[in-house]
């Protein structure tokens, strides 16, 4: 039996603890749901309040000063939050593709260096962020090797090195500057370790986002396709070939579900960046594609989101005193009810740290949507 698109659709919000809120310790949620896009330091916070009962963000705090969570440079070359025990696979996995990102961008070869020079620093570095530094302490760290092209080799490092964030405070526990870390990773994991972490992350993924497609993951990741080939072949028996509605081959864990095609979608309001409006190609499961251009900005700014029955709607902003929805069509009494309970209780959250999440974004809304409508929801 062929998965429908809409059966598609709601296996991703399923498992993305987007159709019920679950009661669930919040890095064990970080760990359901693979990953949370962490560019945005608010934005794991408000993802876990559309997926974690009665969520504090409290907990969340805890969880990064604990490191039961860590944030780190993962998939897509972009910061993520994940649970502490996936970061060493999920680094492996990634690294190649994050090392050459930077080794073999024209700002590192500028300096004339090799790329076995950045190499060589990693397990000096390791020792030096034992404790956590600011990234200038760690450049001036680097400069007494490398000297005018310090900065250049750090900004190369920071990206590829095993390194967490460390919380340092602030609304969101991150802010600038950026304090770094050692994490307890391999620096240069060898090529079995890196195809270990691949089949890992693999199983991750389809565990928060299937069924999916080599296409998908290569999307979430940037992974190459021979190397998404190579982990799924790898992973046997745990892995199977699901029908779906296109041409491309979808896959699966072994004995996943998928829930009926009439479950209905709760509204929610996700964050900039949510990782299921990343994590497929082409549109995505939940984003219409005549509503992409709309919340996936040229500059990779994903704004964020209305959720109505399982697909973006429109988009969401906070304005200090409230909360501003706007819809990119025309919507039904019902969905905009729902819409506003949620966002009264978001902007509970929002008011106690930071009334005007997402600010530096604003010149999104200045320039204006085609075609919507808008309501306020006052605090």
């Amino acid at each position: 039996m062929s998965l429908t698109v809409r059966q598609l659709a709601l296996a991703t919000l399923d498992r993305q603890l987007l159709l019920e809120r679950r009661r669930l310790d919040v890095a064990e949620a970080v760990r359901r749901v693979c990953a949370l896009q962490a560019q945005a330091p608010a934005s794991p916070y408000v993802a876990l309040w559309n997926r974690v009962e009665d969520f504090a963000p409290e907990d969340l705090d805890a969880a990064f000063t604990d490191r039961r969570i860590v944030k780190a440079t993962l998939m897509r070359i972009t910061l993520h939050a994940v649970h502490t025990d996936d970061h060493a696979a999920h680094h492996a996995a990634m690294v190649r593709t994050l090392r050459a990102a930077r080794l073999h961008d024209r700002r590192f070869g500028s300096t004339g260096l090799d790329p076995a020079d950045a190499d060589a620093t990693l397990p000096d570095l390791a020792g030096f962020l034992a404790r956590p530094r600011v990234g200038a302490e760690v450049e001036n760290e680097v400069t007494g090797r490398f000297g005018e092209h310090a900065h250049r080799v750090w900004w190369a490092l920071r990206t590829y090195a095993p390194l967490h964030h460390v919380p340092a405070g602030g609304p969101w526990s991150f802010t600038q500057p950026n304090t770094y870390r050692a994490a307890d990773a391999v620096p240069a994991p060898t090529p079995e370790e890196a195809d270990a972490g691949v089949r890992q992350l693999l199983l991750s993924y389809l565990r928060a986002f299937g069924p999916g497609s080599t296409q998908d993951f290569a999307r979430f990741t940037l992974l190459q396709r021979s190397v998404i080939t190579k982990a799924l072949q790898g992973l046997g028996d745990q892995v199977v070939r699901v029908a779906g509605p296109g041409r491309a081959p979808l896959y699966d864990l072994v004995g996943a579900t998928v829930p009926d095609e009439d479950t209905p979608a709760p509204p929610r309001l996700l964050p900039m960046w949510d990782s299921i409006l990343l994590a497929h190609a082409g549109a995505g499961r939940v984003v219409p594609v005549e509503y992409r251009p709309l919340i996936a900005r040229r500059n990779g700014d994903t704004l964020p989101c209305l959720l109505v029955d399982g697909q973006v709607a429109g988009v969401w902003r906070a304005t200090g005193d409230g909360l501003e929805l706007t819809a990119f069509r025309k919507l039904g009494k019902a969905a905009w009810q729902g819409l506003a309970g949620e966002a009264a209780k978001l902007w509970t959250l929002l008011a106690e740290r930071d009334p005007l999440v997402y600010r530096r974004y604003g010149h999104w809304w200045d320039k204006g949507f085609p075609g919507v409508e808008s309501r306020f929801v006052k605090g």
